[in-house]
């Protein structure tokens, strides 16, 4: 697939829209520090709660992890 093709903006553009729903439609933020910790927890979650379906089902911290074991280069 081909950077700036409709298929991978659309990726992008669905990845945008629910890190959207997850912090800013979801919450008022009176600071900006208040939005940077809420989405930085956002993120934390994502990366380290939710596994994918294109990585057998592994959050991504554990499947790094499960990959620098088997490849440590």
């Amino acid at each position: 697939m081909l950077p700036n093709h409709p298929c991978t903006n659309n990726q992008v553009e669905r990845r945008n829209s629910t890190i959207k729903e997850a912090t800013i439609r979801k919450y008022h933020y009176t600071t900006r520090d208040n939005l940077k910790e809420n989405l930085q927890s956002f993120v934390d979650a994502d990366n380290f709660a939710k596994g994918l379906k294109v990585m057998k089902w592994f959050a991504v911290f554990d499947f790094i992890n499960k990959c620098r074991l088997n490849e440590p280069d």
